[in-house]
């Protein structure tokens, strides 16, 4: 992984033992996101991580909807955090 913007899905809990919150999960489907990007330009035939990487994308789109129904400012923070672009 590249080493310019390390993502820590830990920043983004609410406590200690926080598995399940929306901002939680975000954070780590962007890292595993990022992963599986680096992956797909060295092997861009490789379809099942493809596949993979599609559903992962459209699980967080709807997390970031969710999350940004629930709360504006979070929703601001979390997407500002990690560099996403809306």
């Amino acid at each position: 992984m590249s080493t310019e913007t390390e993502i820590n899905p830990k920043d983004y809990q609410q406590h200690d033992k926080d598995t399940g919150s929306a901002d939680y999960q975000i954070a780590l489907l962007t890292k595993r996101i990022k992963h599986l990007t680096e992956h797909m330009g060295e092997h861009k035939k490789d379809f099942a991580s493809r596949r993979g990487l599609l559903t992962m994308v459209a699980q967080r789109r709807k997390l970031l909807d969710y999350l940004k129904g629930q709360s504006e400012e979070r929703y601001q923070k979390l997407i500002k955090g990690l560099g996403l672009r809306r």
